[in-house]
């Protein structure tokens, strides 16, 4: 049977995100205009079609009443905001979500939106994605679900949730291109001038983003050091004897400024070397492994299946169904 149209109902309401309704409405409107076949049908919808205020202002007009989504949907996804608790709490949003997520063939959620499908009672016993602010509370809020703050999405069947503002573009190009395949997806994506696809089990936050800056002064100049001389050596005597303290004394202030180790923080830092370099050259893996401090390819792999979840080949392949990071096969 063919498919004229893909139908998308976006759920809005009071204090919503603006950024979790336009990515993946402007993607979608996108794969249109790049010749997606069947095309998509967006719509915003809200109880009684309210315009409703998003968290940073702007009114959003409502295109259809919630309470009046019918017929078959083909992706319905609740986005996230301020204001999700609020929805997650009102006993009509709920009840509607869950009513159209039976009509629905697939289900998703942007960011804090997670809130509102776990209180229609469709997560439980999965685990999910949302924005990793927020993650602590909402698992305290709904025990029956497993809430994971480090990826960027999480896809299950035909549940897809996702850590919300920038990574619902993310999420939106994989919606797209399971349903059109990499080629269209791509074109998307250079449309809408994102910098590349970012597989979903990517860290949410870099280690270099995650924190303020040590407070300590020797462990702050190691930290500055490590990061501008990664293929040098960084082992745990060198940096000690760089710092003129001891081995021990290192170990004891990284625990207590950065709460790792000396040579998991190295290791670390290497690694997202290694990930921006697959995403922004197309480096040789030898050459990679030489420039980021790894003495093979062997061992540059194994620190990256630990981190990502997935080996650079794979990584690789993410980057070129969407157009960015290494072209060339074969590299490893």
């Amino acid at each position: 049977m063919s498919i004229e149209s893909r139908r998308v109902v976006i759920v809005g309401y009071p204090d919503v995100e603006l950024l979790d309704v336009a990515c993946p409405g402007d993607a979608f409107a996108s794969a249109n205009r790049a010749g997606a076949k069947p095309a998509y049908i967006v719509e915003f919808a809200t109880l009684r079609a309210a315009t409703v205020r998003s968290s940073c202002g702007i009114a959003l007009v409502a295109q259809r009443e919630l309470e009046r989504v019918a017929g078959a949907v083909d992706t319905l996804i609740v986005a996230g905001g301020h204001g999700h608790l609020a929805a997650a709490d009102d006993r009509r949003t709920v009840d509607q979500i869950r009513r159209i997520a039976r009509i629905s063939r697939r289900i998703v959620s942007i960011c804090t939106g997670v809130s509102v499908l776990a209180a229609a009672g469709l997560l439980d016993g999965r685990r999910v994605a949302t924005h990793w602010r927020h993650a602590a509370q909402i698992a305290a809020l709904f025990p029956a679900i497993t809430v994971d703050s480090v990826p960027l999405y999480i896809s299950d069947g035909r549940l897809h949730t996702s850590a919300g503002v920038t990574s619902a573009l993310d999420l939106s190009l994989s919606l797209i291109a399971d349903d059109h395949g990499p080629t269209l997806a791509r074109e998307v994506a250079q449309t809408l001038v994102t910098y590349l696809h970012r597989p979903g089990n990517q860290a949410q936050i870099s280690m270099f983003m995650s924190a303020a800056p040590p407070g300590n002064r020797v462990v702050r100049d190691l930290v500055a050091y490590i990061t501008g001389n990664l293929s040098g050596d960084l082992s745990a005597a060198a940096l000690a004897d760089r710092a003129g303290i001891s081995v021990r004394h290192l170990r004891r202030l990284f625990t207590a400024q950065l709460n790792t180790t000396p040579g998991r923080y190295v290791r670390t830092a290497r690694t997202e070397a290694v990930a921006q370099l697959l995403r922004s050259s197309d480096l040789p893996l030898q050459t990679i492994a030489r420039r980021c401090g790894f003495g093979s390819t062997e061992t540059l792999r194994e620190a990256y299946r630990h981190r990502y979840g997935m080996n650079p080949a794979q990584s690789c392949q993410v980057s070129q169904d969407f157009g960015h990071g290494p072209s060339a096969p074969g590299q490893e």
